[in-house]
């Protein structure tokens, strides 16, 4: 039998809220086993991971936390950096009493990941990072054609701007953003693009997710000063094949080789930036296979 994901979230996935790291985390749990965290993207939540959820709770225990600023959790005023969302997870960690765990981030939770992974080397057996840039590489390499795909990221960095034209008009935002950076450009529609909106509705939740990309200064900094040490531990990096701001413009494989020495590299077929969402069942036996040996 087929397990419907938004109802297996709804109904089986146990959701938790725990203080971390001075603010309240929340996160969605499933499985039993060996630990593997999901850290999800822009302009998404844990919600991103339905698809995954399932399959790797079959195997894992599966923890999928919304960020600071995201979905469920607090959305305080500043920790945007990446070093201390990386310490938010760290600190979950902690109080969970989990010392080591697979690791797996999307977009802004990839940064998160590739943050974590240098400053928690003892926590981390191997990394998944999916549909992402780093954050310095881009910064380095940005031009006219990277500012036209990378807009948001000067747009969402102004204060309170962002905030005043996309309230109310929450779903318009989305459905460009989703259609622009699908290759199907419904792919994120019905159920599942109504609990997106539901979610960007709330208070903060605009606000929460601009501070993100308004600590980019801070995380390039930071990226700078340990540009030389590579991720020690297995690294997979995947992204869609077909995403014009990713795939298409920058070969990733030549990317993730300056960041990992032990480095496997996935291009996705008939997919864009959300890989996970367009081409869930791809995505799912590449994380499978890559996660088998980690037995905890």
């Amino acid at each position: 039998m087929s397990i419907d994901p938004e109802r297996f979230i709804s109904h089986h996935a146990r959701h938790h809220t725990v203080t971390a790291n001075g603010i309240r985390q929340h996160y969605v749990e499933a499985g039993d086993g060996p630990p593997v965290v999901l850290l999800h993207g822009f302009p998404e939540t844990s919600f991103a991971w339905r698809f995954q959820i399932p399959e790797l709770a079959k195997r894992f225990r599966v923890i999928a936390p919304d960020l600071r600023g995201y979905g469920e959790t607090d959305k305080p005023a500043g920790g945007y950096d990446k070093r201390n969302m990386a310490r938010d997870l760290r600190e979950l960690l902690r109080e969970l009493r989990i010392p080591k765990i697979a690791l797996v981030g999307h977009d802004r939770g990839a940064r998160v990941a590739t943050r974590f992974a240098k400053d928690y080397p003892e926590a981390l057996d191997r990394l998944v990072v999916m549909d992402n840039v780093p954050t310095r590489i881009v910064a380095r390499d940005f031009s006219p054609e990277v500012a036209n795909a990378y807009w948001f990221f000067i747009f969402n960095q102004v204060p309170d701007l962002p905030e005043a034209l996309i309230s109310g008009r929450e779903d318009l935002w989305l459905r460009h953003l989703f259609s622009d950076w699908c290759y199907n450009p419904l792919a994120i529609s019905g159920a599942a693009f109504d609990t997106y909106v539901e979610a960007y509705r709330r208070p903060g939740a605009l606000r929460g997710a601009m501070s993100d990309y308004r600590a980019i200064g801070e995380d390039v900094a930071q990226d700078k000063a340990d540009a030389d040490v590579k991720i020690a531990c297995p690294t997979l990096a995947l992204w869609g094949e077909d995403f014009h701001a990713v795939g298409k413009m920058f070969d990733m494989a030549a990317v993730w080789r300056e960041m990992a020495g032990d480095l496997r590299t996935v291009s996705i077929p008939q997919a864009g930036h959300l890989p996970q969402e367009e081409q869930p069942g791809r995505v799912n036996a590449e994380l499978l296979a890559f996660l088998a040996g980690w037995t905890g």
